[in-house]
Formats: C-alpha cells, sequence, structure tokens
C-alpha cells in the first residue's frame, strides 16, 4: 500500500529487517508502506536500469553507493515498462538531478510510480548486516504506516519469502513482439520471457537478429512455431526450483540440437535442464563490478550481476548428462560460484550474469557473437 506526498524528504519513516534492527531515516518517493527481500547493490551508477530490471521484483534495494539520484530521471534508459523494485533504500539522495538527459527527480518518478522508498539511513551498516546475517525480508514504513517496531516486525514476518517463489510469469510479456532485425537480417531468434530487460533483444538486433519475444508460459510448438535459428531464455526473478515449465521448453530445445543461450535465470534453467540442483545464496551478487573468468580463453571479465540463487554444478571436471558433456565455462572469482555453462556435444551455453550490459561494463558483449557463430555453425 502507498500513498503518493509531496515533501515525502520530510516525512519520518522506518526500515525493519525480519531479525528485528530497524533503521530509521526519512521516507524517499512514495509515502506508505512495502515489503519483501532486502538485498544490495553495488553498482555506483546506473539505478534508472536497476530499478526497471524485472529481475528485482519484490526486492527492496539497498544501493551501497552513498549518493544516489545525481543524474535524475530519463525515458530512453529503463529497462522496462516500469519501476518494478518493491522499495528502495539510499543513504544521500540528490536535492538537485544534475545531467542534460534529465527529464525529472528520481524521487518524483519513485513517487509517480507509487514506490515506497526509505533515506538517510546507515547504508553500510545495513549491508554489512545483510553479507553477515544474509538476503532477508524487510519492511518499509513511512507516514501513517508507522507504528511500533514490534507490530511492525509481525508484519515483516507475514511477507511471503523468495525461497519457493514463482515470479517470472508476473513480469514476462503477455503476447508476443517481435524486435526487428537492425540492418540486414541474418536470423532469427526465439527469446523466452522471464522478465527480460530492453537492451537484451537490442544487443541481438544489433547483430541482425530478428527477435521473437514470447511469453513465460510459451509451449514447446509456440517456440518453434516461429522457425527459430536459435532459442534465448531471459533473466528474472523468483526461485528457479519452481520453473519446471521453462526448464521442460529447454529440454525440448536441447533435444532438437536448436542452439541455445541463457542469462541469469535462463543460467539457472539450464542448470536444472541438466540435471544440476540449484540453491540460495547467502547475499547474493548484484551490482556491475564482479569479477568473472571465462574459463575457456582465461580472460577476467568485470561483469553485471543480479542474481540471490546459483546452479550447483561440479567446477573440477566435465560431467555427463543427458544431452551430453556438460562443464561450468564462468566463475566468480571472489567466491567460486559457477557463473556460465556450455555443452560439448550440442550448440548451447549459458551465463550467470548480464552480458547486454544495461547498467555495466561490456567487457562481455562477446557472448552474444557467440550465440551468433552457434547459430551460423549450424546452418553450415
Amino acid at each position: 500500500m502507498t500513498t503518493s506526498t509531496r515533501g515525502a524528504s520530510r516525512v519520518p519513516a522506518v526500515l525493519v529487517l525480519e531479525d528485528g534492527r530497524a533503521f530509521r531515516g526519512r521516507a524517499y518517493g512514495a509515502v506508505g508502506e512495502t515489503f519483501g527481500e532486502a538485498v544490495f547493490s553495488t553498482g555506483m551508477t546506473g539505478y534508472q536500469e536497476t530499478l526497471t530490471d524485472p529481475s528485482y521484483h519484490r526486492q527492496v534495494v539497498v544501493m551501497t553507493a552513498p549518493h544516489v539520484g545525481n543524474t535524475g530521471v530519463n525515458d530512453e534508459d529503463p529497462e522496462s515498462q516500469r519501476i518494478w523494485v518493491a522499495g528502495y533504500v539510499v543513504r544521500d539522495p540528490a536535492r538537485l538531478p544534475s545531467n542534460w538527459r534529465s527529464q525529472r527527480s528520481l524521487d518524483e518518478e519513485l513517487e509517480r510510480q507509487g514506490v515506497v522508498g526509505i533515506s538517510g539511513i546507515d547504508t553500510r551498516a545495513l549491508t554489512r548486516h545483510l553479507r553477515e546475517r544474509g538476503a532477508m525480508r524487510v519492511g518499509i514504513f513511512s507516514g501513517d504506516a508507522v507504528a511500533d517496531e514490534a507490530t511492525l516486525l509481525a508484519r515483516v514476518k507475514e511477507a511471503p519469502e523468495m525461497v519457493g517463489a514463482d515470479l517470472s510469469a508476473e513480469v514476462a510479456t503477455k503476447e508476443t513482439y517481435v524486435v526487428p532485425a537492425i540492418g540486414t537480417k541474418k536470423f532469427t531468434v526465439a527469446a523466452i520471457d522471464l522478465g527480460i530487460k530492453g537492451m537484451t533483444p537490442h544487443r541481438m538486433a544489433e547483430r541482425g537478429i530478428e527477435v521473437h519475444v514470447l511469453p513465460a508460459t510459451s509451449t514447446l510448438d509456440e517456440v518453434y512455431a516461429v522457425e527459430p535459428d536459435g532459442v534465448f531464455f531471459s533473466n528474472g526473478p523468483g526461485d528457479p526450483a519452481t520453473a519446471d515449465h521453462p526448464v521442460s521448453v529447454m529440454q525440448g530445445v536441447l533435444e532438437r540440437k536448436t542452439p541455445l543461450f541463457g542469462i541469469c535465470f535462463g543460467n539457472q534453467i539450464l542448470g536444472r535442464a541438466l540435471g544440476f540442483g540449484t540453491y540460495k545464496l547467502k547475499y547474493g551478487h548484484r551490482g556491475i563490478n564482479q569479477p568473472v573468468q571465462d574459463r575457456t580463453t582465461g580472460k577476467v571479465e568485470v561483469t553485471a550481476h543480479n542474481h540471490g540463487f546459483a546452479v550447483d554444478a561440479p567446477l573440477d571436471k566435465v560431467s555427463d548428462t543427458k544431452f551430453g558433456r556438460a562443464e561450468v565455462s564462468h566463475v566468480c572469482l571472489n567466491d567460486q560460484v559457477v557463473e556460465g555453462l556450455q555443452l560439448l556435444d550440442r550448440p548451447a551455453f549459458s551465463v550467470q550474469y548480464h552480458p547486454e550490459a544495461a547498467a555495466g561494463p561490456h567487457d562481455a558483449a562477446y557472448l552474444f557473437d557467440r550465440f551468433v557463430s552457434l547459430m551460423e555453425g549450424q546452418r553450415a
């Protein structure tokens, strides 16, 4: 529940974690209450892309960078049609945005879309707490929603957890749409929308790919009705253990040996399709500065991440699966979490991070070229 109130920065607010720790500050954006999973993002910029990433559905994002909102908000950078975060937490919001592309302030946009936030709290202390205790449920309360902390804590504990959450269909497109190739059309790709970001089909279109973006509930027959040269599985929110339908569709794609590429949630779907398990990370990877090594080349990339779950696959050996041999192709250098998979006997691979780089570095853009190479090889 939210209510919009001008002058929100003067309204008291409180953030309550499910373990009972509370932080008091001021309302930022809409005034009211909101619930979600508390996670932190280490990006120093790119907040507009973060807010509009459907993968953040039902999450309250804590920004570790102390100054947020300096560049305002524009209508060119969103990754979807709306803000998806459940709530937003910043330490020192910009008093006045300063950028030639800015059309309005960040707090105005949060208020316009009914997103409840809090500012003026020690986000460094909150981030350290989440690193030590793990991501957890949280509530933000401001205005008339503020009550005694015991009452607020009880409400936080009533909120649903992220484990077991099946969310991709809530954020995916309901109708198929087409992103045309830029320049000469070379390939057709069926992209399963599990929470896709707008820049992703654009990156493929830049490479001469006509992208048919399909709902998360699409069947295998609907995928192949577009006569694809390749199939793509997108990022998205929720627990991959609940994604039985996408796993089934992906297994059908693998059986047909169609070139396949998955990112983020799509990487977890490939892991499950190959028979690996998934698990929840303590506090996840979120931001645009995560070091990953491509084990096939030895190259280290600085990459954009947003995931709270990971694939449980062996790092030290090639695994035998129903679809042939598979190996871990990418690994996070901070904690050795699996960041990519590839099949050795079929044209399929995936990564856990975001090569579309919106926002983020462009170190991983080559992965779209790798997908093109798979389709070229299959056509030949």
